[in-house]
């Protein structure tokens, strides 16, 4: 299980206590790091760990390729059955009966899929995003969404910006539409809460945590950074490519402290006028000494001579 710097997930126990632990404790310390707004990321416990998880099973035609350094596991409780899961290349692992640990992943998509839903929305969007650029928040549509062209996440240079999308029932995204991000947006912050089923167009390019309360459908040769989570339904896929990347890890800009220049106190000395500077370094005591001595010399020989005249 891969920790992720954002969410938190559940640890299972192993010998490793003491390296398990350490991880733990910083994948708790960051998974709760709120965007310049307040908004924390949803929880997704064990869903994390999954590119693809359906509640009734899931059906693949063509190559799909799953991958992604948060998890790329593929599986479906309490239906598993995996209809054309020999097409599916995965760095994770393929569940094609159900096991424990899908069943748990299902059921931390039910408290996931609960805690987006229960998000209080900052705006109202229409039902096509297609053209806009949205800011970090919660933006919520009484019925449908839908993507046509265009979709713009601005996470405004803060790495830790979340976006949670609430539709009241379908998702649908137009054939060759697409989501990006720029200004430090991250496809692991990116929320889609869909009252009943999700469609994307074919060789759409998506990015997020899809989780449909019914089926998701992806059409063939759309592409996904993040996730397909169907907590009823079923998935469908058809040559896909769906990476599940963990946010980037936030170094903090430390603010470097300015060093000090310090200016040299010339010398001084101190006069009846006040303190002025020594510049002058010259030993005059010698050449004064010199010139006494020759003044008295020659006073001396002019005595002299006035004596004998």
């Amino acid at each position: 299980m891969a920790f992720t710097p954002m969410l938190f997930k559940k640890t299972k126990i192993s010998g490793t206590v003491l390296g398990v632990a350490v991880a733990a404790t910083i994948s708790l310390t960051l998974a709760n790091a709120a965007s310049a707004n307040g908004l924390t990321p949803v929880e997704l416990g064990l869903t994390a760990d999954y590119a693809v998880l359906a509640g009734s099973g899931i059906t693949n035609t063509g190559t799909t390729t799953l991958s992604g350094t948060w998890g790329a596991d593929i599986g479906s409780s309490p239906t598993g059955t995996f209809t054309g899961d020999t097409s599916v290349t995965t760095s994770g692992t393929k569940f094609t009966a159900v096991n424990a640990t899908t069943t748990s992943a299902k059921d931390d998509l039910v408290l996931g899929y609960d805690d987006a839903a229960g998000r209080t929305p900052t705006a109202d969007v229409s039902a096509d995003l297609g053209g806009q650029t949205l800011t970090p928040g919660v933006y919520n549509s009484e019925s449908s969404m839908g993507i046509t062209g265009a979709l713009t996440l601005d996470g405004l240079d803060d790495p830790n910006a979340v976006f949670i999308f609430q539709a009241g029932s379908t998702l649908t995204t137009a054939s060759n539409s697409s989501v990006s991000l720029i200004n430090g947006a991250q496809a692991c912050n990116v929320f889609w809460q869909v009252g009943s089923s999700a469609t994307f167009g074919t060789n759409s390019d998506f990015v997020g945590h899809v989780m449909a309360l019914t089926s998701i459908t992806a059409n063939t040769g759309a592409g996904f950074n993040g996730q397909l989570l169907a907590r009823n339904g079923a998935v469908t896929l058809d040559g896909n490519t769906i990476v599940n990347d963990a946010c980037a890890a936030v170094v903090p800009t430390e603010t470097p402290t300015p060093t000090e220049t310090v200016t040299p106190t010339p010398t001084q000395t101190t006069d009846n006028g006040g303190t002025l500077p020594n510049t002058d370094t010259t030993n005059w005591a010698t050449p004064l000494l010199v010139g006494l001595a020759a003044v008295l010399a020659g006073t001396a020989v002019l005595w002299t001579r006035r004596r004998r005249g």
